[in-house]
């Protein structure tokens, strides 16, 4: 039986964020997920999680400037000192707001780069980075971005991030598998899932190709969910997707694909 995470930078928004939490729970999530916690204190995002008996599926590490257009830090050269202060400041908020799983952008690769030198940068960081959440047991995931949203991001493709994932060799380091990526870039989403399902950490949905909710488009989403049980996947599925309206407006699709 699937168990779903809201993510709250997506869903919600014609709240302010401190609110989303109690929204959230409302509509019966028992998790939450968000991109980038930093604008708040990690206490006050705790404070919101207890009031309202909510867990934290996944944030992400800063990702460099975000507003400029920067995805992430982990495959740039030069920058390896801004990403383990990202991983310093994300273990201090994952540690606050029992959180287990953190995510690291890869970010887009620099004009001019050579992909190798990025591969060796980004191995280099995420096998530091992983080495430092171990002893406080958090988990640390990458993710394929797909390139039409995305374009020039590091990591391409799902098994080009599992094949990244599995090079690094790290128990706690595993792969965040986003279905609207992944069926936009890879596709036969079955096949894939069963490939993977070794250092599969988490995973995302939205309707493809809108990128609603997931009760339209080109997936079949009840599908999805059995084989994820069938896979033996025990974590959240996170709601990263937009709302066609407002939020609580659109979720009957809870009730229909999440008890198929």
């Amino acid at each position: 039986m699937p168990r779903f995470a809201a993510n709250l930078t997506m869903l919600f928004t014609e709240l302010p964020f401190m609110a989303r939490f109690e929204a959230a729970a409302r509509a019966g999530f028992r998790a939450v997920e968000f991109l980038f916690p930093y604008e708040f204190t990690a206490e006050d995002i705790a404070r919101e999680l207890r009031r309202h008996n909510l867990a934290v599926s996944l944030f992400n590490l800063r990702p460099g400037d975000y507003a400029a257009g920067e995805r992430g830090l982990a495959a740039l050269p030069g920058r390896e000192a801004e990403f383990a202060e990202s991983v310093e400041l994300a273990l201090e908020y994952a540690r606050t707001l029992g959180c287990q799983k953190v995510h690291a952008m890869s970010g887009l690769v620099p004009a001019g780069q050579a992909r190798e030198e990025c591969a060796e940068v980004w191995l280099a960081n995420m096998r530091a980075a992983a080495d430092r959440l171990a002893p406080s047991g958090i988990t640390l995931l990458a993710e394929a971005l797909n390139p039409r949203d995305v374009p020039g991001y590091f990591l391409l493709s799902q098994r080009e991030c599992a094949r990244l994932v599995r090079l690094a060799a790290r128990p706690n380091f595993r792969l965040q598998f986003d279905v609207y990526h992944a069926q936009i870039t890879d596709g036969d989403l079955t096949a894939l899932l069963r490939s993977l399902a070794d250092c599969l950490g988490h995973v995302q949905i939205a309707a493809v190709p809108s990128r609603h909710e997931p009760d339209e488009g080109e997936v079949n989403y009840c599908h999805i969910f059995q084989l994820l049980d069938d896979l033996g996947y025990p974590g959240w599925i996170g709601c990263e997707y937009r709302p066609r309206a407002a939020t609580e407006a659109g979720l009957g699709w809870l009730k229909i694909l999440g008890n198929s």
